[in-house]
């Protein structure tokens, strides 16, 4: 007996140890929807006629659930129901993994975190308790605008629009997003996409096509060749601004690219040759100018 003494007193310790070490709750990964992309994991349970899902979502096949930013929406198929017709929305739902009671039939749910989305087919069996996961495949975008100097353009003055690679039946690409600002980061589904980012309020643009991976931050630096103009009438060189002026900005070929008024308008253009028209008291005064990308400059309209 006494021999056994240092080895029970050492047992003792380990496991004093052991149950001092915290506990870690694993989660499984989620179970592969079968190939038909409806998922039914029968349990029975009573639930007065009605059945039960919980869903879940995560970016990518095996990663982590996704726990804010969720919109879930339920709709009806209705033409399965018998009524025909579009389907009709049953319940919105912002939780991470909603639990759903609906009464047996077809439904889809469509699942969205920012503009990335999925619409999946479920079938809910009366007094069942199921489980559907989503797999959403998508990523994020983030857009870097600078101007041709290389210089940081100013993101207050930058919106850009995203359109898919998918193309309407006039050949159009689809958009996705219209009028986002820079800096921002956009979910997306992945794919290709092209982006067509404004510098201003008139013709400065540029465009740039970008690949989304799945479960990672794609970002795009978009180089703008815009010049900054502002614009003066004057009764001579060097004269104060006169106010009360109405002005508009054309291509040489004559299409229109800019309307403002007031004494010194700011608007940045695409490097080219223009005309400026400037409209005062009844009386229309013109004045052609070039611009270069990166430019800086004053045109003056002179009265004669």
């Amino acid at each position: 007996m006494p021999r056994r003494l240092p080895f029970l007193l050492a047992a003792g310790v380990l496991a004093a140890a052991l149950a001092r070490l915290p506990v870690v709750a694993q989660t499984p990964p989620p179970a592969s929807p079968p190939a038909d992309n409806t998922t039914v994991v029968p349990r029975v349970l009573k639930l007065g006629g009605q059945g039960q899902v919980t869903v879940s979502v995560s970016l990518t096949d095996g990663s982590q659930p996704i726990l804010q930013g969720l919109v879930w929406r339920v709709f009806r198929d209705k033409a399965a129901a018998g009524g025909g017709g579009k389907s009709l929305l049953v319940s919105t739902h912002k939780e991470a993994s909603p639990t759903l009671r609906l009464d047996p039939g077809t439904y889809w749910i469509n699942v969205a975190l920012g503009r990335a989305n999925l619409t999946r087919k479920i079938t809910v069996v009366a007094d069942r308790v199921d489980k559907a996961h989503f797999v959403l495949n998508a990523g994020g975008l983030r857009i870097v605008p600078v101007l041709a100097n290389g210089e940081g353009a100013n993101l207050k003055l930058v919106a850009f629009d995203v359109e898919s690679d998918e193309r309407d039946e006039h050949g159009q690409r689809t958009k996705v997003v219209i009028g986002a600002k820079a800096g921002v980061v956009l979910r997306l589904n992945a794919g290709v996409y092209s982006i067509l980012s404004t510098y201003g309020d008139a013709n400065a643009t540029a465009r740039a096509d970008v690949w989304v991976e799945a479960g990672r931050l794609s970002e795009v630096k978009v180089v703008h060749p815009a010049a900054e103009v502002r614009f003066k009438l004057v009764t001579r060189g060097g004269g104060d601004a006169i106010a009360d002026t109405q002005w508009s900005v054309a291509l040489r070929q004559g299409e229109m690219v800019k309307e403002s008024s007031g004494a010194l308008p700011t608007h940045f253009l695409a490097p080219g040759t223009y005309t400026v028209s400037a409209r005062h008291a009844g009386r229309l005064y013109r004045r052609d100018f070039t611009v270069k990308a990166g430019e800086s400059r004053l045109v003056e309209v002179v009265m004669p």
